[in-house]
């Protein structure tokens, strides 16, 4: 037992032993002035995946090797190992910086396919600011624009399309967000409405565009139903005006008979709104009569609401 816990001990110090002393051969190379040696041990590491590594002397390396023939590589090799290492922000920057400083390179295509690629690595979910989409959409359209013919423009394109989803689904979501704090405030109903249908201006061959025409009606019907009934029966025929639109775009949609009760109900609301108003009107003429025959002065306030919304 003693002897195999010896064996043990020794070979786990032969093991540190020996990482160590590739770690300091490593060490020693990085802070010599080889900088040949240190290219080509950059490669090396870089084709055996060690890339934190190779990225540490490819770094030291890049102000020596610029303005000479080796450059080239370099540039590119540092740019593929910052993309293997995850880091999207450095690489599209070192991808698009190779692009520009060699635009005859056999690799400045690849370069500048792989710059776009990064930022479309880089989008965020749609929840979160899309500024990084914008841009990611930008860059691979310029990809095709200066390689139409390229292979990668057919990939190029299907990420375009990909991240237009991406808006899309951003667009629909702030909008039906308006429809959700609706309870708050009638004018995020009215808010909806527009935002919905900058949504569908913004992509006219948005995916949700079905389920936003409806809303766009639910949106505008309980705007009209939370008003005042002065400003209601206008504002229920506008909803009316959108079910008739929504039902000669999607004449068999599965929101069919939801629509539908949207429209009898905001017949119905006009129809209630016409009476609650004649019934003010008749309460404020008979108060008025009242008054002229010598009683108290009338409360308008009671019958007549001001600046309605």
């Amino acid at each position: 037992m003693f002897k195999i816990k010896q064996l043990l001990i020794l070979s786990f110090t032969i093991i540190l032993l020996g990482t160590a002393g590739c770690k300091s051969r490593f060490e020693k190379l990085r802070l010599s002035n080889d900088v040949a040696k240190k290219y080509q041990e950059g490669i090396r590491l870089y084709n055996k995946k060690d890339y934190s590594k190779a990225l540490i002397l490819f770094e030291g390396l890049a102000q020596k090797y610029r303005g000479t023939a080796e450059a080239e590589d370099l540039n590119y090799y540092y740019a593929f190992t910052l993309y293997r290492l995850k880091d999207y922000t450095t690489a599209r920057y070192k991808f698009k910086e190779f692009a520009d400083t060699y635009p005859a390179s056999k690799n400045a295509e690849e370069c500048r396919y792989m710059g776009a690629y990064c930022y479309y690595l880089d989008s965020p979910k749609s929840s979160l600011d899309q500024e990084n989409t914008y841009k990611a959409i930008d860059a691979l359209q310029l990809f095709i624009n200066l390689y139409p013919k390229s292979d990668r423009a057919t990939q190029a394109a299907q990420y375009i399309a990909n991240l237009r989803g991406k808006l899309e689904t951003k667009a629909f979501d702030n909008a039906k967000l308006y429809y959700d704090l609706g309870g708050y405030s009638i004018e995020n109903y009215k808010s909806a409405v527009v935002a919905l249908k900058n949504a569908q201006i913004e992509f006219p061959d948005i995916k949700y565009a079905e389920e936003m025409n409806l809303l766009i009606v639910k949106s505008q019907f309980m705007f009209a139903k939370n008003s005042y009934p002065i400003r209601q029966e206008e504002r229920f025929k506008e909803a009316i005006t959108y079910y008739d639109e929504f039902v000669e775009a999607y004449p068999n949609s599965k929101f069919a008979k939801e629509a539908k009760q949207l429209k009898e109900d905001s017949e119905a609301g006009i129809v209630n709104a016409k009476k609650i108003i004649a019934a003010e009107n008749a309460e404020y003429q008979r108060l008025l009569a009242l008054e002229k025959r010598g009683a108290k002065k009338i409360d308008s306030t009671k019958v007549e609401i001001k600046n309605p919304k």
